[in-house]
């Protein structure tokens, strides 16, 4: 018997034009495979509405459709395979004609399921949860547009770590260790690690260094002195005022993100490639030696 066919869901994040040509595309293309069942083509927002149960999910768009597919589909986390349609990409790594180039490998099985940290972010005010949230990337408190630096005090499993003058706070994750993390200084994480890194942004004293430490520590940041414009931010989308007195809490989520990776995938050749790691020459072919 020929084996069963590979069901697999469509998640698109907007229409624009050239997406809704891409999107004719690629659903004709695995219309006209046998090795394929459709389960859908959803948009990012209904993505846990599937008429079959999908083995894996392509999400097209970017790492930020990737970031959002996850949060949608909750604790019913489904593998995920990124089709780039943005510009760096470290989640949604391939281009739809890299994606119909290997479809073949997909539909064969010839591909490993990795399990990423997600995170959940609550929000406490007045001794309340005001806000709750899953999330992949990062969270980050920024003084935004009140255009003045924060004093942000950190505890690791309520013991007090310091308190950072700076202007914002990111408490990030592996795969989030290439976004803000990144940009703010900090370092590039491994992405199956198992491991929270701190980051200042702009801090005011020097000492103050990115810090990584266990998933399976409780961070709790605190903002005595909440000046007017200070945001709490979940992942770049998600957006909330801070309030004196608000207390946000960040650990280890019960369920991971689960990105679908083909044997030839590579971390290191991803970031060689993303980052524009071309290398310098050493002393000695300079010198001709």
């Amino acid at each position: 018997m020929p084996p069963e066919p590979l069901v697999l869901g469509l998640v698109f994040r907007d229409f624009h034009p050239q997406v809704a040509e891409i999107k004719r595309e690629l659903v004709s293309f695995l219309e006209a495979q046998p090795t394929v069942r459709l389960a859908g083509v959803l948009d990012v927002n209904d993505c846990d509405c599937w008429e079959v149960e999908p083995q894996i999910v392509a999400v097209v768009g970017g790492d930020g459709s990737i970031l959002r597919t996850c949060r949608t589909m909750g604790v019913h986390q489904r593998p995920m395979l990124g089709i780039n349609l943005g510009r760096l990409g470290f989640l949604a790594d391939h281009t739809p004609k890299e994606f119909m180039e290997s479809f073949g490998e997909i539909a064969a099985g010839r591909y490993k399921i990795v399990d990423h940290l997600m995170f959940h972010c609550r929000l406490i005010r007045d001794g309340r949860e005001h806000l709750k949230s899953l999330g992949l990337n990062e969270v980050s408190i920024q003084a935004g547009a009140s255009l003045r630096m924060l004093d942000i005090e950190l505890s690791v499993d309520q013991a007090p770590v310091t308190t950072y003058r700076c202007d914002g706070l990111i408490v990030g994750t592996p795969i989030g260790s290439t976004a803000h993390s990144l940009a703010a200084g900090g370092p590039i994480l491994k992405q199956n690690l198992q491991a929270f890194v701190v980051t200042p942004i702009s801090p005011h004293t020097l000492s103050n260094r990115p810090l990584v430490d266990s998933a399976e520590c409780v961070f709790e940041m605190r903002v005595p002195d909440v000046p007017e414009g200070a945001t709490l931010v979940i992942d770049g989308q998600i957006r909330e005022p801070l309030l004196p007195g608000d207390v946000v809490e960040v650990r280890k989520a019960e369920v991971s993100c689960r990105m679908v990776r083909l044997d030839s995938f590579s971390y290191y050749a991803t970031l060689h490639r993303k980052l524009g790691w071309g290398g310098q020459p050493r002393f000695g072919d300079q010198a001709g030696l």
